[in-house]
């Protein structure tokens, strides 16, 4: 069994002891999870103690949702969907719309797969993006979002996250040509 299925399975069997009130087995997942979990709010919040914070927030809300989890269902992608929701929400009401469009100094460093130089590059060129399309490409791009979601969770047409999505490309595509 690969290490991806190993996981998949110990998230079932701990997510179905969690549900049924087990602390010990949502301890297992948070121990599994909660670095990724806290890169993504980090990536998105860029502030080391609100991603904290939503880190803690996302795995209380997942604690409350266990009964409600479908079974069989991935339990990483759930948890970061959960994690996503939160702090684009956080994003929402704190930045000025003005704030989100602007790039912001200094980048967040993530992890982004096994190479150390591509996440350092790929850290470099999104630091570089409006706070907004910095997120839409992390979510599309690393988190697996599709457009119709983004649309449902921002509020927006499909069409929004997309033009977002190309001009932002296109931005990284020519700072990196330079």
């Amino acid at each position: 069994m690969d290490n991806d299925n190993t996981h998949d399975e110990l998230d079932r069997i701990d997510m179905l002891r969690a549900a049924s009130g087990d602390r010990g087995a949502f301890a297992a997942l948070y121990l599994r999870h909660a670095s990724r979990v806290y890169g993504l709010c980090l990536r998105i919040a860029r502030d080391s103690h609100h991603a904290e914070d939503l880190t803690q927030e996302t795995f209380l809300r997942a604690l409350r949702a266990a009964q409600s989890f479908r079974q069989g269902a991935p339990f990483g992608p759930w948890l970061r969907r959960i994690a996503a929701n939160l702090a684009i929400d956080w994003q929402r009401s704190r930045l000025p719309q003005a704030q989100l469009d602007m790039p912001e100094e200094g980048p967040a460093m993530v992890a982004i797969g096994d190479d150390p130089l591509a996440s350092i590059q790929s850290h470099q060129l999104l630091s570089r993006l409006p706070l907004q399309s910095r997120t839409i490409v992390w979510l599309v791009l690393v988190e697996g979002w599709t457009h119709a979601e983004l649309a449902v969770r921002f509020g927006r047409s499909e069409s929004w996250s997309k033009s977002i999505l190309s001009r932002a490309l296109s931005k990284l595509e020519s700072r990196e040509e330079s």
